[in-house]
């Protein structure tokens, strides 16, 4: 594929060949896994994903046993290139027993000199909504894995019980920068009640940081939470019921939890925060709505081409099609903007045009992305001033269900 083949090489890419792949012939692995290498001892850094596979699944999957033998073959070397320096530095030495020891030592330092300092950081990545545009991620970086040499076979390659024991590293360490659950059912439970629990900190301009809302996720997942969870226990259930009518409740009447925040703020805030708020998206309307007309066709498309193809092979790939398709439509409707602008009214529109369309998409999205959030806070305002029993209910419940939540070892993990 040449396009896609060139663009991949620039960006330094190197190719992998899985078992799972039709056709593949992982043998072909070695020239990567000697390229990985020769990188490292050169200082540079390599990543991947040691679970080898995209998925959706609620917790990491079994690491596979590529990065470790791609980190232990380029810290280590072969026996022979061992034997070979202890017999070329004890040659260099004296021919006196008293001798030896400093030729041995001679020997031992050259080999270290043959092999480099080599570490594995584990990087977890947290998607507030894999599959939705503009959502929030965020990278977790843990605490570095120092790699030891072992002494490689004749063919490379490192011994199956170091291999196992780094993979087993590796893995754990992942464990530690990733949210993890047993199922989808309690991961869909863990997440509305950290939404739940985290939406008295939230406000109209306040919002609980991404890392402090995993945090409390992964402690939730991992916690005695969890294990309720997961078990008959009358307590946990009955709370777990609760939660999801609580949330099934409050998205009938389309609030999410942090809009019953709400009532913090007085009413002359509330009411020049909306004031400002909508007289801006007004003034912006007009470039919003041209954004919207020329950025729309391209939407749709990316998102067809991500229905149309969720997976290839047993990768999720939803989320890369859109990010590929808006790659290459997105820029492409800038470029037929400008050529009509060009043919229908010349140079100069045609020069206008195009940052011109990229200023209105890029209003188009942060005015929507806007009027959605006002949407939900907007309601939250009707709700307090026609049916402020109703409001006040779901206030004083969504404070006890977040006390249970934090007695039951949420909060503590």
């Amino acid at each position: 594929m040449p396009l896609v083949g060139g663009l991949l090489r620039t960006l330094e890419t190197l190719p992998l060949y899985r078992r799972v792949d039709a056709g593949a012939d992982p043998a072909q692995n070695r020239l990567t896994f000697e390229a990985c290498r020769e990188l490292l001892r050169r200082g540079r850094c390599v990543a991947l994903f040691p679970e080898g596979v995209s998925h959706n699944a609620p917790g990491l999957l079994p690491v596979k046993t590529g990065a470790a033998r791609i980190a232990l073959g380029a810290i280590s070397v072969r026996s022979s290139v061992r034997s070979s320096v202890r017999s070329s530095v004890g040659g260099a030495g004296g021919d006196a027993g008293g001798d030896a020891g400093d030729n041995a030592g001679g020997g031992e330092a050259a080999e270290i000199q043959l092999t480099l300092e080599l570490k594995i950081v584990p990087v977890g990545l947290y998607y507030t909504s894999k599959t939705s545009f503009r959502s929030e991620a965020l990278l977790r970086f843990g605490e570095a894995l120092d790699v030891r040499p072992v002494e490689l076979d004749e063919q490379g390659e490192p011994p199956r019980e170091a291999v196992r024991e780094l993979s087993a590293r590796i893995e754990s360490a992942l464990r530690g920068v990733t949210l993890n659950a047993e199922t989808e059912e309690q991961l869909d439970v863990v997440q509305k009640a950290e939404r739940l629990f985290s939406s008295i900190y939230e406000g109209l301009n306040v919002e609980l940081p991404l890392a402090a809302r995993f945090d409390f996720l992964r402690r939730l997942a991992s916690g005695r939470w969890a294990e309720w969870l997961t078990s008959a226990h009358g307590g946990i259930e009955d709370l777990r019921r609760r939660v999801m009518r609580y949330e099934e409740e409050l998205r009938r009447i389309g609030l999410t939890p942090e809009n019953l925040s709400l009532s913090r703020h007085s009413r002359w805030y509330v009411f020049k925060h909306f004031l400002l708020r909508t007289a801006l998206l007004v003034a912006l309307a007009p470039l919003a709505l041209t954004g919207a007309a020329l950025h729309y066709p391209a939407y749709l498309l990316c998102a067809l081409l991500a229905w149309l193809f969720p997976k290839h092979g047993v990768d999720e790939i939803a989320p890369t099609i859109k990010i590929l398709g808006a790659m290459l439509l997105m820029p492409l409707t800038w470029l037929v903007v400008t050529g009509l602008s060009f043919f229908w009214w010349g140079w100069r529109a045609g020069a206008v045009a195009f940052p011109f369309s990229i200023l209105c998409g890029y209003v188009a999205l942060r005015c929507f992305e806007e009027a959605h959030d006002m949407r939900g806070w907007f309601r939250a305002m009707l709700l307090l001033l026609r049916q402020r029993q109703l409001f006040l209910r779901l206030l004083l419940e969504r404070r006890a269900l977040r006390s249970e939540i934090s007695r039951m070892g949420g909060a503590g993990g």
